[in-house]
This record gives structure tokens, sequence and C-alpha cells, in this order.
């Protein structure tokens, strides 16, 4: 149904239109103008409450900026109050000149204030000072807490220059000096006195002791001079910090690095530097630049000496003092004999720097000096336990601070040069030696492979050019004598062994034999050598080859796993998968250290070591020269077993020869020379070869013969019964040989194919003492018998086989077999 309403309002002609569709909408006509109207009454309200909110902001916000325009207006009254006085205080005209002036005026008040506050700093410092003096002579104790207040004071300063800029340069050094000059009278002023107790107790005489009145007088005077070097023992950071600061200040050298030697200590000491002195200096028999062990050799007799006075009357002091500071884990302030050792160590600094320039043109006395203070420097390392106050990381030595942070290392690295090319010398000698690359049967176990001289002798001496460089501190320089030296001379021999072997090949094999037979002759020298080759006497040379690269390989194994090596190896890698650096030691690349080493440098995932590239070198000569050898073996005995192969008497030989059971067959003598020369070879290669390579090169040759008997023998000749046993027993006299040096079953287990072919062809053959190992396993079963089973089918073929205890012969192949016995060939 459709409405018409006025037009003007379109909304609720579609509103009604939706609503009142059907006559039938009409009755629910009440309840839709009832919702209408509430609806109404909504919106209404909704108004109401709008209206309110719009009023009540309105309102809000001229009350707002009522108030801020009264703010304006009280803000521009204080303005021009403010100018006006600024005005009248600054007899300006204008406020630009007023504020100008004024500012001068506040600039001036803070020069006063900082001036001030100098004053008041140096008074401080004055009275500190003065408090300090007025004490130490009467307490100690109470003239140390003034003291460290300077002192801090003096530290805070210096500290905070750079952040002002250096402003005050002339006070923080007043106040610097102020506290150096106070500490330096407190410690004349102990020492002094410290220095008479030593006098009374006849120090440093040998013996010496602290009888009666002495011990606490000597302790009293031990703890006061730590007090003014620690005054605050559980603290243990002044200790550090400020007698470090004074040395670096006193010696205008910046911070040192050497270890921190304890007041009692340096006093003590004093003495024995002076007899060091009068001993090492000048024209003293005792002073000479040939014998630096000499004044090495005397630290080493004051440590052991003194050692039991100060463990037994310094040690508790140390103990009760530190024990509960952060220091008690710092040798030097807690062991009474590395507090000793530090205090020893500077006479020695003094003379090594005065040592050094006299003998750096000097080679032999510049060697001999710096591997004479690698000893020492072990010594205390090893024996003493010393580790110079660093704990896990170490003491770097004597030997470091020469090298490295006096920058000595070029200088005797080309001196080391020199021994470098010694060591070369000394491997040439080896290698020229006419016992060189003999075997050697005496120098390692019965059961393993037998190197030679040259190689145990390159061996000795890479370990004597390790001895030499192992105590190094420097990773550098152990890295240059690792390449430059020994990996140098690994590689040497390695080409050394490789021309041995490519010289074998290149006169043995089918081509260079034929090139050589016209041109060899008795009064050619290549005629010898190529003698020298040939036989056993070539088995001989590639077994050297073998030995020598095992033993070497071997070695470098080992020396992979040495602790030495493995720290070397983790420092590498350290340096290598570091991001900041590259190089790795010295100028030396991450890619050529790869390329000497091992590829894994700089690799966190792939394990590695030292010596791969070089072992893997060896290992992979190792392997070529087992095969070459292997070839050698197999060539030579299919040569030897020819003559063998052209006797046909297999199946003329009549079974009615011998029936007796009692009387054994012969070996053929066509046979003798295979047999002399397995025999020859493996009584040389048992002795020379370790158990696996020997029994990896004897299979193959083994199944090289078996492979010639099978084709040249079983299956081109026809055999009769008595032949068939004569064959059989002449494959056992092989087997008899490898036996013997090998292992018992060894060689039937390198002919096994072959050996399960003669049980077939044997059937209802003589008893020949068990010839083949299977021979008794199905015994009853007649040559007929098997012959009709094993042609029936295939299934019938594999159950014969199975109960004569066949396993690796064919079907096909057992048919063959018997097809070669005379009296089944038709």
């Amino acid at each position: 149904m459709n409405l018409q309403v006025p037009a003007r309002d379109v909304r609720v002609e579609d509103y009604l239109n939706d609503k009142l569709q059907t006559v039938a909408d009409l009755a629910n006509l009440d309840n839709l103008l009832q919702n209408v109207k509430h609806q109404q009454a909504l919106l209404k309200e909704q108004l109401t409450a709008a209206e309110q909110d719009l009023s009540q902001s309105t309102e809000e916000s001229e009350a707002h900026a009522s108030a801020l325009l009264q703010q304006a207006r009280a803000f521009k009254k204080q303005q021009a109050d403010v100018d006006r006085r600024l005005l009248i205080v600054t007899q300006s005209e204008t406020s630009d000149d007023a504020i100008g002036k004024f500012e001068e005026d506040i600039k001036a008040l803070r020069r006063l204030d900082v001036a001030k506050g100098y004053v008041e700093l140096l008074a401080e410092v004055e009275q500190l000072s003065a408090e300090t003096r007025r004490n130490f002579n009467s307490s100690p104790q109470a003239a140390l807490r003034p003291y460290l207040r300077l002192q801090k004071l003096a530290i805070r300063l210096k500290k905070a220059q750079p952040a002002a800029e250096d402003a005050a340069p002339h006070l923080v050094d007043h106040v610097d000096q102020t506290a150096q000059n106070l500490w330096k009278q407190m410690k004349d002023a102990f020492a002094s006195d410290f220095e008479e107790v030593l006098m009374k107790m006849k120090w440093p005489s040998k013996g010496v002791t602290l009888a009666g009145s002495l011990e606490p007088e000597w302790t009293a005077g031990v703890e006061k001079l730590l007090d003014l070097q620690d005054p605050s023992p559980t603290d243990g950071k002044l200790i550090r910090l400020v007698y470090r600061e004074l040395q670096s200040q006193s010696d205008h050298v910046g911070p040192s690095e050497d270890p921190l030697v304890l007041l009692p200590l340096e006093i003590m000491v004093k003495p024995l530097d002076l007899r060091f002195q009068y001993h090492f200096s000048g024209d003293r028999p005792t002073n000479k630049l040939d014998k630096p062990e000499y004044f090495l050799s005397h630290i080493m007799g004051l440590l052991n000496t003194y050692d039991d006075f100060f463990a037994i009357h310094l040690q508790p002091i140390l103990r009760n003092r530190f024990k509960t500071s952060n220091l008690a884990m710092t040798s030097i302030f807690f062991d009474a004999t590395s507090a000793l050792i530090t205090a020893l160590l500077p006479m020695l600094r003094r003379k090594m720097l005065n040592v050094m320039p006299q003998i750096a043109k000097q080679p032999q006395l510049l060697s001999h000096f710096i591997h004479e203070l690698m000893g020492f420097d072990i010594s205390l390392r090893d024996e003493w336990g010393y580790d110079g106050g660093r704990g896990i990381e170490g003491w770097k030595g004597l030997t470091w601070e020469v090298l490295v942070k006096k920058d000595w290392f070029n200088r005797w690295f080309e001196v080391e040069q020199k021994f470098i090319q010694v060591a070369l010398s000394r491997y040439q000698s080896i290698i020229d030696a006419p016992s060189s690359f003999d075997t050697d049967f005496e120098s390692v176990s019965s059961s393993d492979t037998k190197p030679t001289n040259a190689a145990i002798r390159v061996n000795d001496l890479l370990e004597t050019i390790t001895d030499r460089y192992r105590p190094l501190p420097s990773f550098s320089q152990k890295l240059r004598f690792i390449i430059d030296i020994q990996i140098n001379i690994f590689d040497l021999f390695h080409s050394r062994l490789v021309k041995s072997l490519e010289a074998y090949l290149s006169f043995t094999s089918p081509l260079a034999r034929t090139v050589h037979s016209g041109v060899l002759s008795s009064n050619n020298p290549k005629s010898q050598l190529a003698t020298d080759l040939d036989g056993l006497a070539g088995i001989e040379r590639l077994a050297r080859v073998y030995g020598s690269a095992e033993y070497l390989e071997k070695k470098m194994r080992d020396w992979s796993d040495d602790v030495f090596f493995l720290e070397l190896w983790e420092e590498l890698q350290d340096r290598a998968n570091n991001p900041n650096r590259t190089h790795v030691g010295g100028n030396m690349s991450v890619a050529h250290v790869a390329d000497k080493t091992s590829s894994a440098v700089g690799n966190e995932e792939e394990q590695g070591a030292l010596f791969d590239e070089t072992a893997g070198a060896y290992r992979r000569l190792r392997v070529r020269t087992e095969g070459v050898l292997s070839d050698a073996f197999v060539q030579q005995a299919r040569d030897a077993l020819r003559p063998y192969g052209k006797i046909n008497p297999w199946s003329a030989m009549s079974s009615t020869t011998s029936q007796d059971p009692a009387m054994s067959l012969a070996i053929s003598a066509e046979l003798d020379g295979p047999i002399r020369l397995l025999q020859s070879y493996l009584e040389f290669l048992a002795s020379a070869l370790a158990r696996p390579p020997l029994r990896r090169i004897v299979r193959q040759v083994m199944l090289a013969m078996q492979t010639v008997l099978w084709d040249g023998v079983l299956m081109r000749y026809h055999f009769s019964t008595m032949g068939a046993a004569q064959f059989a027993r002449d494959v056992k006299g092989v087997w008899e040989v490898v036996d013997r040096w090998i292992g018992r079953g060894q060689g039937e287990m390198g002919m096994r194919t072959l050996g399960e072919a003669l049980v077939l062809l044997d059937l209802d053959g003589l008893p020949l003492d068990n010839t083949i190992q299977n021979a008794d396993i199905g015994r009853g079963l007649t040559l007929k018998g098997v012959e009709e089973r094993l042609f029936r089918s295939n299934e019938s073929a594999r159950e014969v086989l199975e109960e004569l205890g066949l396993e690796v012969v064919s079907e096909s192949d057992a048919r063959a077999v018997l097809e070669r016995r005379v009296d089944l060939s038709g």
C-alpha cells in the first residue's frame, strides 16, 4: 500500500512505506506510533544535554581567555618595573645597555666565586698537609688519614681536568706535587726507621733471624710501610691506584706495566741491589757479556737464600692483611715468594737494558742471551710458580719485555735467521748422508711401519727447533718459527719423497721400460738406477717412501695434540675470527697462514690443527705410495706366474700314479719362481710394514693371482682327478707362504673364490691332508651326484653348493668348473 505524503519530507514517506506495506500492518499502527514518540523523547533529551555542554564550554573558554589576558597585563607590568629598576641600577638610558652592564657584573661575581673556591681548596690542601706532617712522626696511622684525603683530592682533580678543558692546570699540579712530596717525606721517614731495624738484624747476611725484640720492631716497620702503601687493607684499591700513580709521576713515563713492588721489600732489596751492581757492572770478572747466566743464576741464588725468611716472617703479615681484600687472589701481594721475586726483577730489567745495546751487533751473544733469558722465565714460572700478579693470564716474562716491549725482536730474528740456515744445512746433511734412506728397524715397535733414518733424523731436528722457540712469549714469534722453519723443512722432505716416487714410476711404467730398454747399457748411469728400481729393490724403495711418509704424518698428528701446539691453534683461531684483525701475526695474513697450516683457520665450525695441510700432504703421499707398491707387487706376481700358466699336464696325469694317501704330492716346479718371489717380498714387507697396510697390499696381490690362476689355468685347461689334486696342491703351496708371514688362513681368505672352486674340481680326488679348508664339508657327495644336481636347476645347484659349504662361487661358475673335469667334459 502506498501512502501519499507531502514531498517536503521524503524520509517520512520512506519510513511509512517500509512499516506499512500491507493492510495487516495497520493493526500495529499503535505500537508504531508509540515507538516513534519514545524515540522523539530520547532525541529531545540528547539535544538538551548537548545544549547544556555547549553553554558550559563557552563559559569556561571565556573565563580562560579572561585569565590569560589578566596574566599578560601583569607580565607587561612586571617587565616594565624590571626595566625601570635595571635602568636605575645600571644608570643606563636603554634596557639593552643595562643588560650588557649587568652581565659583566655577573661574570665578575663568578670569577670571584671561582677564586674563592680555589682559595678554599688551597687552604684545605695546606691544612691536610700540615696535619699529616704534624702526626706522621708521633702517630703514623693518624697521619695517613689526612694524607689519604689529600691523595684522593688530587686524583679527583686530575680526572676532572678533561671535562673542564684543562681550566686550572697550575692548581692541579700544585695539589699533585703537594701530595707527592708529602708521600715521599712519609716514605723516607718510615724507611729510615725500618732501615735501622734492618741494621740491627744484620740484613742481608745469610742465616738472618729475628731474635728477641727485633721481630716486633721488624713487624711494626713492615706494617707501617704497608699502611702507607695501602691505608685501607680491606679495600685494596689504593695500593694499585695511588702508588702506581706516584710511580708514573716520578718517572715521567706514564703508568708502569711492571708488577707493583711492596714498600717493605723495596727497602729490603736495596742492599741486594747494591751487591748486584758491584758484581755485574764495570770491569768485574763476573760481569761478562758472554755469560748472562752469571747474573741470572745470582738472582736465583738470592731467591733460594732468602725465600725461607720471607715465607716464615712476611707471609703471615701478608695473609692477615690481604685475606679479606680484593687483592686476596693477587699473588704478588698475598704470596711472600712472589712479592720477593717482584722486588728483585727491577735490577734485572736495568741490567737487560744496559746489555742489549752492547750485544745487538754480536749475533752469538744476542742469541745466547735471549735463550738464557727464556730459560730464566721458564724457571720462575714452573719452579717458583710466578705469575706476575696476572692470575690465569700469566706472567709474560722478561723475554717478552726485551723482544716486544723494547722492540728488539726484529734484530733477534735476523740473528735467528742464521739459525734457520743452520737448520736447513743440517737437514741437507741428513738427506745427503749415505745411510739416510736406509730403513731403521730398531727405532720403532716391531708391529709398526718402519721409517727411514732420514725421517727419524728430520723429526729429531724439528723437535730440537721446537724446544728452541717453545719458551718464546709472543704468539707471532712462535708462528713465524713454525711456518718459516718447521713447515718449510716438512715441505722440503715431502718434495724429496715425491721425487723418489716419481723416479720409480718414470723407470718402471710400461712406456718407460720400452723407452729405456734401448738406451740402458752397462756404461749408462741410468742402467744402474733401473736395476735399483727392479724387483725386490724397487719394493724396498717404495716401502721406504711409505714408511717415511707415515712416520712423519703420525708425528704431526701427535704434535697437533700437544698442549703447546693446541694453545697456539686456539690463539690463532681467536685472532683469525676477530673481524677487526687483518693479520694474525706480524705481517702474516689469515689467507697466508691458512695456506701453510690449515684450511680451518678462521672457520669456527670446522675442526682443525696447525699441521693439517702438511699432514694431509703426507697422508696423500702415503696412500699413493701404497697404491704404487701394491700395483708393483701385483705386476711382478703376474709376471712370475706366466710360466706356470703355460704348462698343461693336468689332463694327462693318471690317477693310478699314486694311490697311497700317505704319499703327498710335490709342488709343480714351474711354481717355484712365484713362491720364491712371494717368500722374499713378504719376508721384507712383514718386517717393514705394520699389519693393516701389509694385509691391504697382500689382499690385492692374492686377488690378482687368483684371477691369473682362474683365467689362465682353471678355465683354460681340463683336469683329471690327479691333475685336480696337483693343482689344488700348488695353490695350497701359495697359501702356505702367505700364511707364514701374514697369518693363518690369510692365503685362502685372499683366494676364497678359487678355493671353493677347487673343492668342486677335486671331488672324488685323493685325500691330500685337507688340501682345501672346506674339503671335509659335504663328504659323501660324489662327483657324478654333484654334477647331476648342479646342472638340474638353479635351485638344486644352490642346495648342493650349500651342502658343500660353498658361499662365494656362483652357480654358473660352479658349472664351468665341473666342465673342466675330463671325465665330465663330454
